[in-house]
């Protein structure tokens, strides 16, 4: 950073990168803003600092005294410790220090005291909901919400007909050719312990996985207008079932509702979708494979007369975005599941399928919402195609 690039900051103000200090005494305090910026897209503490940016100074003791107090809360206030760097600058009104914090390749990163900072645009806060907290366990791969086992369900709650016809397809043998018990055939799955299904194993292969997780569905209706305030309901329905019986049960819902196309057939044929089976099949299997099940509430499919949008809890993974998945890159959120659903459903787990849904129907357009923390795919009706931006957002 040099002297222009730290007066633009001073000018422009706090934000989630950027935070202004005008000293420190405190190691704890210290910690706490390293673990919010490690946490978070990593920034710069600037020292030495009012709030308002206007510029106090510090004096060569307190540079001293700050480095010391810098390694002592980076190295053991902070677990696991972290690597800050710091510049010292001297401007006209005074020497400031500017610590520069990346961002964490093992969050959550934590203090001493075992709390966890985020950065809360320029402020921090702690993090206290579980549910929260579960995430960032899972953003680095230490968790994930498919392998909570299920409390009450036992193997008997498995379909036994949907995992034979599995495993055979799988292994080109029967289960009962297998000579395993069904326990052990579990375990090696990784859908449970034997005792137990986890999430993973309830929702592909349980018999009724609603009954323990009744959030973990398809909520679906088609609205008579363009508004989802419209009173005016054409159909609706509430999805059950497993991961498969979703899916199967949402193409119907959609397709049934679309209008198809001549183009060009003969007045005998049944038409074409409107919107391409291929590229409904793509959105809806991402949608129930990818979605965050740390997050208790169901896909919704919203059908309006103009567009159909498909709404996933939980936003992109970790920093992926929008560009990158339009080019097939991938991070997976559910690998057990991912694993078993490329003979489930048609996926294929290769980050070929958004790729494959826009090569089929251009007009989608995608919005991650960090903010209400949810995916949205919004593909157009063919009718509006000529008044609508399409542009994919970023």
């Amino acid at each position: 950073m040099d002297i222009k690039q730290l007066q633009t900051i001073l000018a422009q103000g706090e934000d989630s990168q950027h935070q202004f200090k005008r000293n420190f005494t405190n190691v704890d305090s210290l910690a706490a803003e390293l673990v919010a910026f490690a946490n978070a897209g990593g920034g710069h503490l600037i020292i030495g600092v009012e709030d308002s940016g206007n510029i106090t100074g510090l004096s060569r003791e307190d540079i001293a005294r700050l480095n010391q107090l810098l390694s002592n809360a980076s190295s053991q206030h902070v677990r696991p410790p972290i690597h800050p760097t710091t510049q010292n600058m001297t401007l006209e009104q005074g020497m400031i220090m500017v610590v520069s914090v990346p961002e964490g390749l093992n969050k959550p990163y934590m203090d001493n005291q075992a709390r966890i900072w985020v950065k809360a645009g320029a402020d921090k806060r702690h993090v206290t909901a579980r549910e929260e907290i579960q995430r960032m366990f899972q953003a680095t791969g230490l968790i994930y919400a498919e392998e909570t086992l299920i409390p009450s369900t036992t193997p008997q709650d498995i379909q036994r007909v949907r995992l034979a016809e599995y495993f055979e397809n799988r292994y080109q043998q029967t289960l009962e050719e297998s000579g395993l018990p069904i326990a052990q055939i579990i375990k090696s799955l990784h859908i449970g312990n034997g005792q137990q299904l986890n999430l993973a194993g309830l929702l592909l292969f349980g018999k009724n996985p609603q009954q323990f997780r009744p959030a973990f569905m398809v909520k679906a209706v088609y609205i008579d207008g363009t508004s989802i305030a419209s009173q005016h309901y054409r159909d609706s329905e509430d999805i059950e079932g497993s991961l498969i019986a979703q899916y199967e049960k949402s193409l119907s819902f959609i397709t049934r509702n679309l209008h198809r196309l001549q183009a060009g057939q003969g007045v005998n044929s049944l038409g074409k979708l409107e919107i391409p089976e291929i590229a409904l099949q793509e959105v809806l299997v991402n949608a129930l494979i990818h979605r965050d099940y740390f997050i208790s509430a169901p896909i919704r499919i919203l059908m309006f007369t103009d567009r159909v949008e498909i709404i996933s809890p939980g936003h992109l993974p970790n920093h992926l975005t929008i560009a990158q998945i339009r080019f097939g890159l991938s991070n997976m959120r559910n690998p057990i599941i991912a694993s078993h659903a490329t003979r489930q459903m048609p996926y294929r787990g290769l980050g070929s399928g958004i790729p494959r849904a826009l090569e089929s129907y251009a007009f989608i357009q995608f919005v991650d919402d960090r903010e209400g923390n949810q995916f949205k795919v919004i593909m157009q009706r063919p009718a509006q195609q000529g008044t609508t931006n399409h542009s994919v957002a970023v």
